[in-house]
């Protein structure tokens, strides 16, 4: 288990990474979690890591307000990215210790994180099967499957 805290988040990290630019519409947003089955999005402008839009997010512009009974669902889906998404983001770079990511994700009850380099750029994320995944490698490398002798 001890090679698990050796474990960096470059050498787990899913560095293709799906994102949205702010100019996305909610329309189009809800197109995508329902192709990739993502629960969010990292969104980039510039090549810079903006905000994160979650699924969560894409359903305030149906919520009810003091001033309107019924929210207009085509002024919803017509609603951008810019204008729902988090901007405060828990995000990473490549040499952060997995340990350090387990923590962040069960401290902001994240699934993913995104991973930036020094200039905020997006470069991958990690997600918790990753994470999980690192683990089990540690602890298969301390602990081996014992294989019971052949009898004749």
């Amino acid at each position: 288990m001890y090679e698990f805290l050796e474990e960096t988040v470059g050498n787990n990290m899913t560095p293709a990474v799906r994102s949205v630019t702010p100019e996305t519409t909610v329309g189009e947003l809800y197109r995508l979690f329902a192709a990739d089955d993502f629960e969010s999005y990292p969104v980039v402008r510039e090549d810079r890591l903006v905000g994160v839009v979650s699924k969560l997010d894409a359903l305030k512009p149906f919520a009810f307000a003091q001033d309107q009974i019924l929210p207009h669902y085509k002024d919803g889906m017509g609603t951008t990215v810019d204008e729902i998404m988090s901007t405060e983001v828990v995000a990473v770079d490549s040499d952060t210790r997995l340990q350090r990511v387990l923590q962040l994700m069960i401290e902001h009850r994240l699934k993913s994180l995104p991973v930036v380099d020094q200039w905020q750029s997006l470069v991958g994320i990690i997600a918790r099967k990753d994470v999980m995944r690192a683990m089990e490698r540690s602890v298969l490398l301390q602990y081996p499957p014992v294989l019971p002798f052949a009898t004749a």
